[in-house]
């Protein structure tokens, strides 16, 4: 193929690897200006580059950008699903669409235990009173923000993939039990399947990992939340919109459940009801960056490459000539 274009950060050694396949490659990643290109940004960048394939990750495809621009032999998205991308209609035009699951799997699991143990031992309030110099004489630190320890609880996982099983080998070491519900996983040997409304009843950690479909929005209802332990945790670090948050931020604010620790909300910077929960002490809120790591871009790119390779290769073997 001539002419690749990459929208999307990627590192120089996949790069390099793409440019035996490509004539030319225009790398011009989003993160350049950090904004995403929408319809007419992106239409104007297609029309002007005129690439064979290309590579994005935040950019707005849809049928609108389509019509105008459709000679891609294939798109690359470099997120778990191609959310910013109407697959539907990429289908019509014959544009397969390839994607990188798992991409900041570690990421995200890394951040779900340290923010975890940071509620559980009151990391933030305890750094915020000692900046605040409010360390006098005469205080005893070591028992007023004494904590907790994960050790021996129950942690229930809500969607047992690629996140959930990372997260679950990083506790190895913690002493705990894990189960799972997920429809589409069968067995997991040292791990016990569980029904959602047991999970929900008897978990001391209860972890959502769904992505939004027809099926899953709203699924985490309220008279699911009703049956959390009043002494147990809900953590959200996936989508907002699977789950009852009206109903969640009654229950921490009515003490019926002991608190939250969220990246994700309904409105993104946070709003109305969004907004509230940002002042409830119990609730540890972070800006949607549980996935946010510079190591990202490292295995985005390496997933993305490999796919790519082996898309073309498919195509050669199947005796596909280059797209005009």
């Amino acid at each position: 193929m001539e002419k690749l274009l990459v929208r999307a950060p990627m590192n120089r050694e996949s790069l390099e690897k793409l440019r035996l396949y490509f004539t030319e490659i225009i790398y011009m990643p989003w993160t350049d200006t950090g904004e995403r290109f929408y319809e007419q940004e992106m239409i104007a960048c297609l029309l002007a580059e005129k690439p064979d394939a290309l590579i994005t990750e935040l950019d707005v495809i849809n049928e609108t950008v389509l019509k105008e621009y459709s000679a891609l032999a294939f798109i690359g998205d470099c997120r778990a699903a191609p959310e910013n991308i109407d697959v539907k209609a990429c289908e019509k035009y014959n544009i397969p669409v390839l994607c990188t699951p798992a991409r900041n799997a570690n990421a995200v699991a890394e951040m779900w235990v340290s923010t975890l143990i940071a509620f559980e031992r009151n990391l933030v309030a305890s750094v915020n009173w000692t900046k605040e110099k409010q360390w006098q004489p005469g205080t005893t630190p070591y028992y007023l923000w004494m904590g907790n320890e994960i050790y021996k609880s129950k942690i229930g996982f809500v969607g047992f993939g690629a996140v959930a099983r990372n997260i679950a080998r990083l506790l190895q070491g913690f002493n705990v039990e894990i189960a799972f519900y997920d429809p589409f996983v069968k067995e997991a040997s040292e791990y016990k399947k569980e029904s959602l409304e047991e999970l929900f009843a008897t978990s001391d950690y209860i972890s959502v990992h769904l992505p939004v479909t027809e099926t899953t929005k709203r699924m985490i209802n309220r008279d699911l939340l009703k049956l959390i332990k009043s002494e147990s945790l809900f953590i959200n670090s996936s989508r907002s919109a699977v789950v009852d948050n009206q109903a969640l931020y009654d229950l921490i604010a009515a003490g019926k459940i002991r608190g939250a620790i969220l990246d994700v909300l309904d409105t993104e910077p946070p709003v109305g009801p969004d907004s509230e929960v940002v002042d409830l002490p119990n609730v540890l809120l972070t800006p949607h960056i549980y996935g946010a790591s510079h190591q990202v871009v490292d295995h985005q790119s390496e997933i993305i490459t490999r796919s790519i390779e082996e898309y073309l290769k498919k195509q050669e073997l199947a005796g596909v000539g280059d797209r005009p």
